[in-house]
């Protein structure tokens, strides 16, 4: 077959074995790839969360000025799943949308940001779904922090194995 050293007409001796550990190592590198869009995804994540919280308690004296919530887009990296279904499959980020909830409007004549109507608007920033998203992202940034270092330490091993330790 070629590409595999021979000698003397005979495949050479470890040849498989060296094989063996490239693919694990390979197959490592894969798993930290997909870790990495992980957390790059829930780093994504965290940003629109952040801003929505920021935001959340600020009033406008029109519908068109006020901050609409925001959130990420995921999707699978359908792609580079198609291709070899024996692979994980990352995430990518598609983007940030604004949210099409309706906006709370309040009267309040006596707020100086009332519109000719007497009427304030605030965001459609729900806090305690925005903190939940924040703690979700958080640990799913950790998880995949975890899933990284297992890896790493992996990568050590293999390496060890195929230098005969």
């Amino acid at each position: 077959i070629s590409g595999q050293p021979e000698i003397s007409g005979r495949k050479a001796e470890g040849y498989e074995e060296s094989l063996e550990w490239r693919a694990k190592l390979m197959s490592l590198f894969n798993v930290m790839s997909i870790s990495g869009t992980g957390m790059e995804a829930e780093s994504v994540r965290l940003n629109p969360t952040a801003s929505n919280i920021a935001n959340a308690n600020s009033v406008s004296s029109s519908y068109e000025e006020t901050y609409k919530a925001r959130h990420p887009v995921f999707a699978a990296e359908l792609a580079r799943a198609s291709e070899d279904q024996t692979k994980g499959v990352g995430v990518q980020v598609k983007g940030i949308v604004e949210s099409d909830a309706p906006l709370q409007i309040e009267y309040a004549p006596h707020n100086p940001m009332a519109d000719e109507n007497g009427y304030i608007y605030k965001p459609n920033v729900n806090i305690v779904e925005e903190m939940a998203n924040m703690m979700s992202a958080s640990k799913g940034y950790e998880t995949n922090v975890q899933v990284a270092d297992t890896t790493k330490r992996l990568f050590r091993q293999v390496l060890q194995l195929g230098s005969g330790q």
